[in-house]
């Protein structure tokens, strides 16, 4: 294993106990209390995935996750100790891949960060898929549209080529869950929202009129080509 995981939390306790337990599920580990610092380390050395808490001095994190998506598609859990999901919504309208709620349990820190990073692996037995102007390459983990590449995140990646590969098939909520992130998430489809948001906004001619990714009232999405 040994990817590298830059640690971005500001209560020691956390930092510490996280720490210790990705090591021991063979990670390495960076970590940082200060969102600025923690840019700053991000920027200088290279890193597999970020876990990046929502409350950090200097810069909080959804500035950082702003400023990293600037440049880079580096996978992103972000851990919030809010009881309301706002600030889970707001970071994963940033470009975050995943989130955690604290207080929570290593093996399922680890697992999590697991499951992101099986996203951003490519799948060298899948063909090239083109459709309506896309061309996606699973083997290159790259979409373009003619001459363009299209930047997207490990799990934007994932979902369009869930969707992109079953055209006009309906695909509840919880079975994108289940197929993009690998989770139950007890029937909390704002995960899955936000996502499709993000993704029909760089693929989408015109994201408030969708012509690819399109919304089956009550049900969840289907993949429109042609």
């Amino acid at each position: 294993m040994n990817e590298h995981v830059l640690l971005v939390e500001d209560d020691a306790s956390i930092r510490e106990i996280a720490s210790l337990g990705l090591e021991q599920a063979g990670f390495r580990v960076t970590s940082s209390g200060d969102g600025r610092e923690g840019l700053v380390q991000f920027r200088q050395s290279a890193f597999d995935l970020v876990v990046l808490d929502v409350m950090l001095p200097t810069l909080d994190g959804f500035e950082v996750c702003r400023e990293i998506r600037k440049d880079s598609q580096t996978p992103i859990v972000m851990l919030t100790a809010r009881a309301d999901l706002h600030d889970v919504i707001v970071g994963l309208e940033l470009g975050a891949d995943d989130y955690m709620t604290k207080p929570f349990e290593l093996p399922e820190l680890v697992a999590r960060i697991k499951a992101v990073l099986r996203r951003s692996a490519a799948d060298p037995g899948d063909h090239v898929i083109a459709v309506d102007g896309l061309e996606i390459d699973p083997a290159g983990f790259t979409v373009r549209r003619g001459e363009e590449e299209i930047a997207l995140t490990a799990t934007e990646f994932k979902l369009l080529l869930e969707l992109a590969r079953r055209p006009k098939q309906v695909f509840t909520r919880e079975l994108l869950l289940e197929l993009v992130w690998n989770y139950d998430y007890l029937g909390d489809s704002r995960l899955v929202d936000a996502a499709v948001q993000r993704l029909r906004g760089k693929i989408e001619a015109d994201p408030k009129e969708p012509k690819l990714i399109r919304t089956v009232r009550g049900v969840g999405y289907r993949f429109d080509a042609g």
